[in-house]
């Protein structure tokens, strides 16, 4: 099974075959899709400028949709190394039990999902770097009462959701499933009675 960077370099060759250029930017997405495979897709098809199901994309857009993808892991892949590091010297000072943002950060690890959006067309339009940026900034302050990617106050609890945890708090703004971590209490408890309150 072929790794991330070596289905990157098909996206880049140009002797290969458009179809197999287009399918090795898909197969990217097995490894790293950080709303999930649709929604990013569906991202990275609107800011490159083809449609998700064009068939023919201009080749240089295929390879812009690359380029905003890795710039993505490799702030994805510094967070990584960043907490397994922490996670280390936690564990040589005796903190054996991981705290909440570890158990978040255990459902996400590679970087698939780790900001959900349930519905693959409704996303961030921010470059998926920048998105991924404001996440780990939030995951590493103490947590708040909005979404860390867009700042909406409308968080909404969804259940069902195609993803694990398969409920919580979504934002109706931009559609990623917030963290829990990120939240306060209030916030979490506040978006738990708005799903209610929709419902009634």
């Amino acid at each position: 099974m072929a790794g991330f960077r070596s289905l990157a370099r098909q996206v880049r060759d140009p002797r290969c075959d458009l179809a197999l250029r287009r399918y090795s930017l898909r197969k990217c997405l097995e490894r790293f899709a950080p709303y999930g495979h649709r929604a990013t897709w569906d991202h990275l098809c609107s800011r490159a400028g083809f449609g998700p199901e064009d068939r023919s994309p201009d080749p240089a857009r295929l390879v812009a949709a690359l380029e905003e993808l890795e710039a993505a892991r490799a702030v994805w892949l510094g967070y990584e190394a960043e907490f397994a590091e922490r996670r280390k010297k936690e564990k040589h000072d005796g903190l054996r039990r991981p705290g909440s943002v570890d158990d978040w950060h255990r459902l996400t690890w590679g970087g698939f999902g780790v900001a959900w959006c349930d519905d693959p067309r409704v996303h961030p339009d921010e470059p998926l770097a920048e998105v991924l940026r404001r996440l780990i900034a939030a995951l590493n302050r103490e947590p708040g009462s909005v979404c860390p990617v867009c700042g909406g106050e409308r968080l909404v609890w969804k259940y069902g959701l195609d993803h694990e945890p398969s409920s919580g708090p979504v934002c109706a703004d931009c559609g990623i499933l917030v963290p829990r971590p990120v939240l306060t209490p209030h916030a979490l408890a506040h978006a738990r009675r708005g799903r209610l309150l929709m419902s009634a």
